[in-house]
């Protein structure tokens, strides 16, 4: 039977496409801990694969950098910790450790970062069977600190690297590398001079 890909609130919206969410609600959501002033952020895709390859590709944390294009690495430190270097805006880095707070093999896994992150955030990822049977549902539920809160935000905006933006373009990323084994790019490959 398929899982349910419908939890809701805010009438019949998903919250992370609520106009106004409560983010506030979501601390009752295992692996999600917002905080006043929070941004939501929520994305899902069709991908033609079973869950349980999605599930495990993915919760091989160090395979993320492959698809997410601001992610530079991502060190696993042991079975629930990882650090994480990601490309801001300016040409800066941020780093932080994030630890998985909850992790269903092959139906979710989510985290929360450490305490001293540099950018507070919490998150899942669901991978839940699509309701026409062709599939993968693959939903990711953000929440983040944007640092320097709106104009932050704005600015990172500008640079796309919005987590906003970027949680669309990666999992577009992710649906092509699972499908056709590539990410497609418009730069061209690395090829012999032209004469």
């Amino acid at each position: 039977m398929s899982d349910s890909i419908a939890r809701t609130a805010h009438d019949d919206a998903p919250l992370s496409a609520a106009k106004n969410p409560d983010i506030t609600s979501l601390g009752a959501e295992p692996g999600l801990a917002p905080h006043s002033g929070d941004v939501l952020v929520g994305r899902s895709v069709t991908i033609d694969r079973p869950r349980q390859e999605l599930y495990a590709f993915w919760r091989d944390f160090q395979n993320l950098p492959r698809f997410m294009h601001n992610v530079k690495s991502v060190s696993v430190l042991d079975a629930r910790r990882s650090h994480w270097v990601i490309e801001a805006p300016a040409g800066k880095t941020v780093e932080w450790d994030s630890s998985v707070t909850e992790d269903q093999p092959g139906r979710l896994v989510a985290w929360e970062s450490q305490q001293e992150a540099s950018v507070r955030n919490s998150g899942r990822v669901e991978f839940l069977d699509s309701p026409d049977g062709r599939g993968t549902v693959v939903r990711v539920t953000l929440v983040y600190d944007p640092p320097g809160g709106t104009v932050g935000q704005l600015i990172a905006k500008v640079f796309q690297k919005e987590p906003k933006v970027q949680a669309r373009q990666d999992l577009r990323r992710f649906k092509q590398l699972m499908e056709t084994g590539e990410v497609s790019t418009a730069k061209p490959p690395d090829a012999a001079p032209r004469a």
